[in-house]
């Protein structure tokens, strides 16, 4: 795909208001980004238990739970959020105000994930969940645009790794591929529940050209992304960052300027995943919080995000949770240009990737590239 032409002025990056440019979100939970309000009141409709019911103090549990360096640890919060979320009505509000919420932080098209197998203890059939999420989302687009923004919206149907339902999940999917759902997922426990579990459900998918992102790369390793790649046959990875384990990185003295200068050296994997543009959904805050970037050292300095997009990976930048890791996706582009030191060319080609990697029909990737680089010239001015 081309680019459109566009440079722009490092004078005007001094000062980057992040939440009025146009971004991109591919990897955000349904159920990991509900208002700490909307939680205490469904949970009382439902009469379900809360560790607190004051908003701010609720919101400051989920935030202090997530932020444990454990991937197991930081999906535990997520009993809560699933539990209010068993209703058409319950589901219904979530997601409209899933969709005001990014628009709200300036998002024009997103992905939302969830996984419709979890929302089904109060009756629910599988397809009754996806339509009670699609309707909220619709309203939630209506709301949007008749306050004079636009915003895209699809469902990235998910199955939960550690069950069994992987076929029947898929099948879901394509059910409603052309009344929401764009995509198809497996989530939950990285480690020990590996790709090729589902690999029946992958190939029903690449035989009916449904699109894949898959997990991999946050709580286990290369193997998982191989798999990923192999047995799922991932378009995305999510998350993803661990590919850096097979980038080699060797330092040796410049004498013009006593700078060290890094020879890199992609592994196989690594070169695969790089040279055919797959896509990595990098979750920065979310990543730290489960311990996804502890293989290369501690803080967010430490993240091998930069790493992977000066070697020219197709990253992307994503929220992830917003309710556990407490951000918005602004807040994770503001995160990266502090600690990277990022300019307007590095957000805007950061986002493009993530416009061009959206699954979506080549016509509409092309109207969200022009669209999102129309944004930044506007913001440049």
């Amino acid at each position: 795909m081309t680019e459109p032409n566009y440079s722009a002025d490092p004078a005007a990056d001094v000062d980057i208001d992040i939440r009025s440019l146009p971004k991109v979100s591919l990897h955000d939970h349904l159920d990991g980004g509900l208002r700490p309000g909307t939680i205490i009141e469904l949970a009382a409709e439902a009469g379900h238990q809360l560790p607190s019911t004051d908003p701010v103090a609720l919101g400051e549990w989920f935030r202090e739970s997530a932020d444990s360096g454990s991937l197991v640890r930081y999906l535990e919060t997520f009993d809560h959020t699933v539990a209010v979320m068993q209703t058409k009505e319950g589901l219904h509000r979530v997601a409209k105000e899933f969709v005001e919420d990014l628009a709200d932080d300036g998002v024009v098209y997103g992905e939302v994930r969830w996984a419709p197998e979890q929302h089904l203890t109060k009756g629910l059939t599988l397809d009754e969940a996806v339509e009670a999420v699609q309707a909220g989302l619709e309203a939630g687009v209506d709301s949007v645009e008749a306050s004079g923004r636009p915003i895209q919206v699809g469902q990235l149907i998910t199955a939960m790794r550690h069950a069994d339902r992987g076929q029947e999940i898929a099948e879901l999917a394509l059910r409603h591929r052309d009344k929401g759902a764009v995509g198809f997922d497996i989530a939950g426990a990285e480690d020990g529940f590996p790709p090729y579990r589902f690999k029946d459900a992958f190939t029903y998918l690449a035989e009916n050209q449904f699109p894949v992102t898959i997990h991999a790369g946050e709580a286990a390793g290369l193997d998982s992304i191989v798999d990923a790649l192999v047995s799922g046959r991932a378009l995305r990875l999510g998350h993803g960052v661990r590919i850096a384990e097979d980038i080699q990185v060797d330092f040796s003295p410049n004498e013009e300027n006593d700078a060290d200068l890094g020879l890199v050296t992609l592994g196989r994997v690594a070169a695969w995943v790089r040279d055919r543009g797959i896509a990595l959904e990098c979750s920065p805050s979310s990543n730290l919080q489960t311990g996804a970037t502890a293989p290369f050292g501690e803080g967010i300095e430490n993240h091998p995000f930069d790493l992977l997009y000066q070697t020219g990976f197709k990253v992307t930048i994503n929220a992830d949770n917003r309710l556990m890791s407490g951000v918005t996706l602004s807040d994770e582009y503001e995160l990266l240009v502090e600690t990277f030191d990022y300019d307007l060319d590095d957000l805007l080609e950061i986002t493009l990737n993530a416009a061009e990697a959206a699954f979506l029909p080549l016509e509409e990737r092309e109207a969200l590239v022009e669209f999102i680089a129309e944004g930044f010239r506007a913001y440049q001015g």
